[in-house]
């Protein structure tokens, strides 16, 4: 059965949801709606639809000219199995010590490095994106450098392929991987027990830092955070509050054209930068918890 996709953008976050909930109401009624913001700082967001039959074309476009928006780009959406198309095209990344594969590929693995294998599934981070990427060789380097950090928190952990190579190459340090989407956590959990990892580190479902396990724990020596320029901003003040003094943070999640305004918000809430690096249009920083 043929799906087909509508999409087009617009200014603003509330005319984007009014949009949104007129294109609920049409007929054939959508499958699912959905309403982002584009992270460049551009000010524009995307509204999305998906339809089991194809939408009525004139009506999608009068409804983008009463809401200021572009006129819809109506698609059919090809039946592919994504999943298996992205595991037959995905490649190893290499990452410093780090080697990330998946399992068609596990007998790729060189001699001395730390394998860790990540499937293409619904959740984030499988090491191909230059953010994850960015994070992982970050901490290559710090960890070439000689830290070593008691304590480490992936928050918004995706595959958790960040904590898992914190928990491959620290053997005695506490390691917990949280997530907001609780199938996200699963996902990390199964690829956790791929990797052999179990009690190695837990996987927790959790907004930012908002779960006993990680209240507990704190404060970090270590903080991953690959998410968004908006939460990563919002998360500044929490991330002092649970990052040890002369700790770690990398984030990543960022555009180039946003790296500059997520620094200043840490940069206000106790931090200092120590190193950043660009992967194509994207951002890893990385900054020490100062003494304000």
């Amino acid at each position: 059965m043929p799906t087909y996709s509508a999409l087009t953008t617009l200014m603003g976050e509330d005319a984007a949801q009014a949009l949104s909930q007129a294109v609920e109401k049409l007929a054939p009624p959508p499958i699912g709606v959905g309403v982002f913001e584009i992270e460049d700082d551009s000010g524009l967001w995307e509204v999305g639809a998906y339809f089991l039959e194809a939408p009525n074309e004139v009506v999608l476009d009068v409804l983008a000219m009463a809401y200021g928006a572009k006129p819809f780009a109506v698609s059919e959406i090809p039946e592919i199995d994504w999943v298996a198309k992205v595991r037959r095209e995905l490649s190893p990344v290499e990452a410093g010590r780090f080697y990330v594969y998946g399992s068609h590929d596990a007998d790729t693995v060189p001699p001395g490095r730390v394998a860790l294998q990540i499937e293409a599934t619904v959740a984030f981070g499988t090491g191909h994106h230059g953010t994850t990427l960015g994070c992982l060789r970050a901490f290559d380097r710090l960890f070439e450098a000689g830290f070593r950090p008691e304590k480490v928190a992936d928050i918004g952990c995706g595959t958790a392929v960040l904590a898992m190579a914190a928990a491959s190459v620290l053997p005695g340090a506490l390691v917990i991987a949280s997530d907001i989407d609780q199938v996200a956590v699963d996902v990390a959990l199964a690829n956790v027990a791929i990797n052999g990892l179990q009690g190695r580190l837990d996987c927790v479902e959790a907004a930012g830092f908002g779960h006993p396990v990680l209240a507990e724990a704190a404060p970090f020596d270590l903080v991953f955070a690959n998410i968004l320029k908006g939460p990563l901003i919002e998360l500044a003040p929490d991330m002092a509050a649970h990052v040890a003094k002369e700790g770690l943070v990398i984030l990543s999640g960022l555009l180039v054209v946003q790296a500059e305004a997520v620094t200043a918000a840490y940069v206000a809430a106790g931090f200092v930068p120590e190193s950043r690096e660009d992967i194509g249009e994207w951002s890893t920083l990385v900054l020490r918890h100062g003494y304000r």
